[in-house]
């Protein structure tokens, strides 16, 4: 299949490392230059000062994206302990500058504190909307930002580099999570302050750094013709979900919106996939029936 064979048929997954300096949206703009496909997004944004894994979604694969984007996230992270700032990073005004005198044995017990379901409140120069403007909008305006605190799941948190006053932390934590906030946090505990300096994305869902390709070596296809061997298929995107192999018959059900029964015992969500492979349908239980009903369906042909 050639590349303007692949333009028109395509729907997948291309797995950026998202080098520092770009926005989330650069990087979508350099992929729809490069493959022509105008139908394409992010699954979750990162900072320009941070890198790492940036998944995007190409062609019909977009309607994904609200269940990419809620799959969970790993991060390194490198805090500087005994400073704070007004971002909680390293963009921001010092606010406060103490002495490290907390070791590593009390910061590895006091980060533990952090693993489970807690509440975090958004950083000031977020994203966040309030009262229908963006929150770093009002920051730098001056205005006074509250933002109301989220429940969020940090599933694990390690100590990777002890080298005061940085850290280096391994950070496995749920959609929405902000690093910047828990670096800000975790500096209040210990009372000398603490922000964020750098971060790297190593895990979005089930893509990791090693199935990512850099920007560099994509460019380099774009202009060669061979982007399209950087296409994951979509189905890999939800590849930790329950999995439905479908024959003919049940897929031309599906395609028109049928329901069919479930077989065994199964709640919520399942992807659908042809014998080939390829995505079908995101499929979701009806428990008053127990039926599977199609919610998003890809094969029209």
């Amino acid at each position: 299949m050639d590349n303007n064979d692949v333009k028109n048929v395509v729907s997948g997954v291309m797995v950026v490392d998202k080098p520092v300096g770009l926005t989330s949206h650069d990087v979508v703009q350099i992929i729809r230059r490069g493959t022509g496909i105008r139908r394409a997004g992010h699954t979750g944004t990162l900072d320009p000062r941070a890198s790492g894994v940036l998944v995007i979604l190409l062609g019909p694969a977009v309607r994904l994206s609200e269940f990419v984007s809620a799959s969970n996230k790993r991060y390194q992270a490198t805090i500087r302990l005994g400073s704070s700032t007004d971002t909680y990073d390293g963009e921001g005004e010092p606010t406060e500058e103490m002495p490290v005198n907390v070791d590593e044995e009390e910061f590895t017990k006091l980060i533990q504190g952090y693993v489970g379901e807690i509440e975090q409140v958004p950083p000031p120069y977020s994203a966040v909307k309030v009262d229908g403007k963006k929150a770093y909008e009002k920051a730098r305006a001056g205005e006074e930002v509250e933002l109301e605190p989220r429940i969020i799941n940090v599933h694990n948190l390690d100590v990777l580099e002890w080298a005061p006053p940085e850290v280096v932390i391994d950070v496995h934590c749920s959609s929405g999570t902000y690093v910047r906030s828990l670096a800000n946090d975790v500096g209040e505990e210990l009372g000398i302050g603490a922000h964020l300096v750098g971060l790297r994305r190593t895990m979005s869902g089930q893509f990791s750094l090693r199935h990512s390709v850099s920007l560099r070596r994509l460019k380099e296809a774009f202009d060669s013709g061979t982007w399209a061997e950087f296409l994951v298929p979509a189905a890999e995107a939800l590849g930790d979900w329950f999995t439905i192999t479908m024959d003919a018959d049940l897929m031309e059900k599906v395609r028109h919106g049928h329901r069919f029964p479930v077989e065994g015992d199964h709640t919520g969500w399942a992807r659908a996939v042809s014998e080939q492979g390829d995505l079908v349908a995101l499929l979701e239980v009806i428990e008053e029936t127990n039926e599977w009903q199609p919610r998003k369906v890809f094969f029209t042909t």
